[in-house]
């Protein structure tokens, strides 16, 4: 079966790092572009960043020069690294996968989430 699993999140002082994790496993990730997704209480769910299955990147303009989106294919897992975090990142965080091919495109793939707190 299908799963995608997140981890690192935590309660983090204004200006600290998080690393997110996004461990994979069921479906061909060499084949899916990758992204995270935040959303906070009462809050659109929204599109922080991208990794496509070519490496490139893609970034929402409140986290560029923050925020990295990395992939590692050999362990199937994808990572965001957050730092000088904001009180307005706080948010559950998702880890979702979508077919990047015109026969897998209605894979769409989620994970739990895990709550990231930025607060003094």
């Amino acid at each position: 079966q299908v799963q995608l699993v997140e981890s690192g999140g935590g309660l983090v002082q204004p200006g600290g790092s998080l690393r997110l994790s996004c461990a994979t496993s069921g479906f061909e990730f060499t084949l899916h572009d990758m992204y995270w997704y935040r959303q906070a209480p009462g809050k659109q769910r929204e599109l922080v960043a991208q990794v496509t299955t070519a490496e490139s990147y893609t970034y929402r303009d409140s986290v560029k020069g923050r925020f990295t989106i990395t992939r590692d294919n050999a362990e199937r897992k994808v990572y965001l690294q957050m730092n000088s975090l904001e009180p307005e990142d706080t948010a559950v965080y998702f880890c979702n996968a979508k077919g990047a091919r015109t026969w897998n495109a209605r894979n769409d793939y989620w994970g739990q989430g895990t709550q990231v707190t930025v607060s003094s």
